[in-house]
């Protein structure tokens, strides 16, 4: 987007860009659960299409953020301190790294998900992927937020949110170590560095939630200020 048009937009609301760069980040988390699916049954081709439509995203986050860092006003008449958003972007953005760096991962090696831990992986993925997208709502409440400057039923309505992230994230922590335990019990039929990778790609889809919780911790700050 045109320095002069991204200003435009700022113009008329200087969360806007911040809202849509969270739609964007848990677009490329969202789009691992059918990247994942094509894994399952091998379909590399088909996967493969999917990580270039998740680094296709995350590249244009990318260039948003950079966009929003660079025409975010100084001294805007705000409830909330600039470098604060600042800092609230750079946590959104790592989703969508995230989410390309798992699905560049698992195409790299054409890593295969034993059989039977594919269901328990993939509930946990859409777990993980909740916490994206309840991010994603939560941040979507800044501008109501900053309507009612960041004061009343608005406020309350927000922590509910965050409090509902908190446990989504407290249900994949119990779902990654449920799920560990059962790659541990087969781990011995396996490739010893196929087992070492898969371990690394449950770690990098907990990390989503992970990320996700920390983008609301932030939020919190912005409440608390």
């Amino acid at each position: 987007m045109p320095s002069n048009a991204f200003l435009g937009v700022f113009a008329k609301s200087p969360i806007k860009p911040i809202e849509d760069h969270i739609k964007k980040v848990h677009k490329a988390s969202a789009l691992l659960i059918p990247f994942f699916e094509h894994v399952f049954e091998s379909q590399w081709q088909e996967a493969e299409e999917l990580r270039l439509k998740i680094r296709s995203i995350e590249r244009e986050a990318d260039d948003l953020k950079r966009e929003i860092r660079l025409n975010l006003p100084r001294g805007l008449f705000l409830p909330v301190e600039r470098t604060d958003l600042l800092e609230l972007i750079t946590h959104q953005d790592k989703i969508a790294n995230k989410a390309k760096d798992i699905a560049g991962r698992v195409i790299g090696r054409e890593m295969a998900i034993p059989k039977t831990i594919q269901s328990d992986f993939l509930q946990y993925l859409s777990r993980c992927v909740d916490a994206t997208k309840q991010a994603s709502k939560a941040i979507n409440e800044l501008d109501e937020l900053l309507e009612t400057g960041f004061r009343g039923r608005e406020v309350t309505l927000v922590e509910k949110m965050l409090a509902e992230l908190d446990a989504i994230e407290q249900d994949t922590d119990d779902m990654q170590i449920k799920l560990r335990q059962e790659l541990r019990r087969i781990e011995d039929t396996l490739n010893p560095v196929d087992v070492m990778f898969l371990y690394k790609i449950i770690e990098w889809v907990g990390d989503l939630a992970d990320i996700a919780e920390r983008v609301g911790s932030r939020l919190e700050v912005l409440l608390a200020r």
